[in-house]
């Protein structure tokens, strides 16, 4: 009799609202078609870090609908582990969110989330979810903006994973239409105390900060003071600079033609994940960062450019070149 094989544990874990995506080509109110998708930050990050070819987890509630149906299928197709993902029988549907470009490469976000499945995630939903050997929880500043039940999932996981030795990383992610600074700094605050790894844009710092009137600087002095062990700072066109006690490491960014800049922050989370995960020092893991995050910003959509582990090294080759 053959022994079933022991599936190994997911490298890194996440958790948090996955909806349905519908783009629009030209300005929603004129009409015209939609393409459908799945977008959420946590999810981008996922199919970013299993398309680098780690074992990624993304835990979290769809609604029993079609649309949830979307999102796990998806997510399953790029590799992402399902399993402890809950599909809401209360009547609860899956979020949308509509994008729509209007002006070069500014996009318009309209979401439909309010009493979504995703937004009813819990503790109960979550801690399960966290194996034994994972080496990163990845959380953002989003989900804890959902509900109360997901502050506490936010909470509840971070304690957890930072006590059994599992590397939390918080991306702030702040999303001005789902709660105030105010809110967002009351519930992000007390993550600090669980947190190793915080990734922000610079005027996102203020927000786990008491102070909202802080630099740059002071920001990063008072993350690091609490015991966080890096902060890493995302300039967009301008790279990322990494901040540890040891020092500051800055990188700059790739120099690509922009087309659609939504989810250049998760891909950029996920290349930086995938340097921590390949034990690399920080100028490679800050280079692996900025060039998954010109993969998405050269290409549309959240995700579906983003790069395998062989098409990493094609920023290097010349303009014009064909691979055959």
């Amino acid at each position: 009799m053959t022994t079933p094989a022991v599936q190994a544990p997911p490298e890194v874990v996440t958790f948090g609202e996955t909806m349905a995506a519908l783009r629009a080509h030209s300005v929603l109110r004129l009409g015209g078609s939609l393409g459908l998708s799945v977008a959420g930050a946590e999810s981008n990050v996922a199919i970013g870090l299993a398309r680098l070819g780690h074992r990624v987890r993304w835990a979290g509630r769809v609604g029993a609908d079609e649309l949830g149906a979307l999102v796990l299928r998806t997510l399953r197709a790029e590799g992402v582990d399902t399993d402890h993902a809950v599909t809401d029988d209360t009547g609860r549907p899956t979020g949308l969110l509509l994008t729509e470009p209007r002006l070069g490469t500014l996009t318009r976000v309209s979401y439909y989330r309010a009493g979504s499945a995703g937004s009813a995630v819990s503790p109960a939903d979550i801690l399960p979810a966290l194996a034994s050997g994972s080496r990163i929880l990845h959380l953002t500043g989003i989900t804890p903006a959902l509900s109360p039940s997901a502050a506490e999932a936010v909470l509840a996981a971070a304690t957890t994973a930072h006590d059994a030795g599992i590397t939390v990383c918080l991306d702030v992610n702040y999303r001005s239409r789902l709660w105030t600074a105010d809110r967002a700094r009351t519930a992000l605050r007390p993550l600090l105390a669980h947190t190793d790894l915080l990734i922000a844009s610079e005027d996102e710092l203020p927000l786990v900060l008491e102070r909202s009137d802080a630099g740059e600087s002071q920001a990063v002095h008072s993350i690091l003071a609490a015991g966080v062990n890096e902060v890493v700072v995302k300039r967009g066109a301008h790279g990322a600079t990494s901040f540890t006690a040891h020092g500051t490491t800055d990188c700059a960014a790739r120099q690509v033609d922009a087309v659609d800049l939504v989810g250049a922050g998760d891909a950029f989370v996920a290349g930086y994940l995938s340097g921590l995960l390949h034990g690399a020092g920080i100028p490679t893991r800050l280079q692996r960062a900025v060039t998954t995050a010109a993969f998405a910003v050269a290409t549309r959509g959240d995700w579906e450019g983003l790069p395998t582990q062989d098409e990493l090294g094609l920023f290097d080759q010349p303009d014009g070149t064909t691979i055959r």
